[in-house]
């Protein structure tokens, strides 16, 4: 793979397909429709509320470039199935867990990806979220 064609991924783990899917949406047209491997993986398999290892874990194989994949979760047990997998090595070398809230989070890493940059500054955009003020 060439050094222009690797690029930070990006899974968004939600409990809703519905919210996982929006959100994708959302984020990558505010990317300014420069393409980032961007997956979501909400709901379970059978498109019921909940989380599910194999969606996550095709998302991430579907979104790895090679420079990493930046993983935001919704909610406490999406969160807990994302670190499950992590520790039993189900997602491609160089995925990580970003803390940072679902919503502006997913926006602040898939327009920082869409840049080039680096996954640690992916994962620093998505977690400087936390910071944005609305008042």
């Amino acid at each position: 793979m060439s050094e222009a064609s690797r690029q930070v991924g990006v899974v968004l783990v939600s409990h809703s397909r519905q919210v996982a899917e929006s959100v994708a949406h959302m984020a990558l047209g505010l990317a300014g429709g420069v393409a980032v491997p961007v997956a979501p993986a909400g709901g379970t398999g059978d498109g019921g509320l909940g989380t599910s290892s194999e969606l996550i874990t095709e998302a991430a194989h579907r979104v790895d470039r090679g420079a990493g994949v930046a993983v935001l979760a919704d909610l406490g047990s999406a969160v807990l199935t994302v670190r499950t997998l992590l520790a039993e090595d189900e997602l491609p070398p160089g995925t990580r867990l970003v803390d940072a809230p679902f919503v502006e989070g997913a926006v602040a890493a898939v327009v920082t990806a869409s840049t080039g940059a680096d996954l640690e500054a992916v994962a620093a955009a998505a977690t400087e979220a936390y910071g944005y003020r609305k008042l």
